[in-house]
């Protein structure tokens, strides 16, 4: 079986990784002339360790990065708001959960990639998909080049995924109405527990900090914004000053961090989609279910896509309608599930209501951090064969 997968970014690579693996034909188109290198950096929840270590690709991701056991919540002005234990989360599930940049992750992907012999073609921006005659699907590319294979992965991202637009007949990905700055910093160490994540919140405000390593972090600082505007870069840092009275890391990191590592994102999702092929395209990762960065689950799902979708066309390598059908079966309500847990999270963070927000700190200050650490253990671990999962 031939197999296109459109997107460099965690799930086409990813998933080209596994279905090579399996003994497939695969090739990669990626829009961007480079390898692709969206965010600051990632938690791989224990899930998508699992997923890595079927890979082959855990000790490498290991060894490029932090181990978090902790994440502490404070207010804005540096009250305690609780702790979630993540060693009970890793000790439920039995892998680790790790912190790693974004471009170390990225790059050992690619390396594994590359190690396989997958060609990857760059400069490639999918502009029309059609049924071609009899099996398999036709991509048109906006360089004057075009494919035609047995099977067409979109893993094209959330904002202008053309195999979506294919699928569904439009892409339209949702605004949820607040705005993440994000950065990478690398300096001094930090006044902060090297294996805490620290997320600090305010009203309508949120910023968190990520240790990768002493002097090591990134970090996502967000706000509600009722409109998209405009992404000047050379303002980022003065935007940046709303949290200039913020506890101390979180001064720190943004002082820390030059211009050219900060980014600026107008934050989207999309409403869970339950179906994600048509004739022999299919979705996977951002492109079939977008959720937001408050999930932590993003680049976790897609993992899961991919361990999850070579099994499926494995098993029905002579019937892909077959082998689509099962995977978005399999897949759908899960990630649906975080979609939503993603915007709830989300709507509380970036509440602008004062006496909400006051409400909503005195809840965590009296949450059952145990029970949440299970639960998400528990959610998390579905439909793979972790501890917490095993009778999923």
């Amino acid at each position: 079986m031939k197999i296109a997968i459109l997107g460099a970014g965690v799930a086409g690579v990813a998933s080209a990784i596994a279905l090579t693996q399996q003994g497939f034909d695969v090739t990669v188109h990626e829009r961007r002339d480079t390898d692709a290198n969206i965010g600051a950096g990632i938690v791989v929840w224990p899930n998508a360790a699992f997923v890595l270590e079927q890979l082959g690709m855990l000790d490498a991701i290991a060894a490029a990065a932090g181990r978090p056991r902790a994440m502490r919540r404070l207010s804005r002005h540096g009250a305690e708001l609780g702790a979630l234990d993540i060693g009970l989360i890793d000790e439920r599930m039995g892998y680790p959960s790790l912190s790693i940049l974004r471009a170390d992750f990225q790059r050992i992907l690619m390396d594994k990639l590359r190690a396989l012999g997958v060609p990857v073609h760059y400069g490639r921006r999918a502009e029309h998909i059609e049924t071609a005659d009899g099996a398999g699907a036709r991509v048109q590319f906006g360089d004057g080049s075009a494919l035609t294979a047995d099977l067409i992965i979109g893993a094209d991202g959330r904002m202008a995924s053309c195999a979506r637009r294919y699928v569904t007949g439009a892409n339209a990905p949702v605004y949820q109405g607040f705005v993440n700055w994000i950065g990478v910093y690398e300096g001094p160490e930090l006044p902060l527990d090297a294996d805490a994540v620290l997320d600090v919140w305010g009203t309508g405000e949120r910023f968190g900090i990520v240790p990768v390593a002493p002097g090591k972090a990134y970090w996502a600082g967000g706000a509600a914004q009722d409109t998209i505007g405009a992404r000047d870069p050379a303002a980022y840092l003065d935007e940046l000053q709303r949290f200039a009275d913020w506890p101390e890391p979180v001064r720190r990191v943004i002082a820390g961090t030059p211009a050219a590592r900060i980014n600026k994102i107008y934050v989207h999702d999309h409403d869970p989609l339950p179906v994600w092929h048509r004739d022999n395209v299919l979705l996977v990762g951002d492109a079939a279910h977008a959720a937001l960065p408050t999930s932590g689950q993003g680049a976790c799902q897609a993992l899961e896509d991919a361990w999850h979708l070579a099994r499926c066309v494995a098993a029905h390598p002579d019937d892909p309608g077959q082998a689509l059908d099962a995977f978005t079966r399999l897949r759908f309500e899960k990630t649906a599930g975080i979609t939503m847990a993603g915007r709830s999270v989300a709507g509380a963070l970036f509440n602008p209501d004062e006496a909400f927000c006051r409400a909503r700190d005195a809840g965590s200050r009296g949450a059952d951090f145990a029970g949440m650490a299970a639960a998400m253990a528990d959610g998390w671990s579905r439909h793979l064969p972790l501890r917490a999962g095993a009778a999923a």
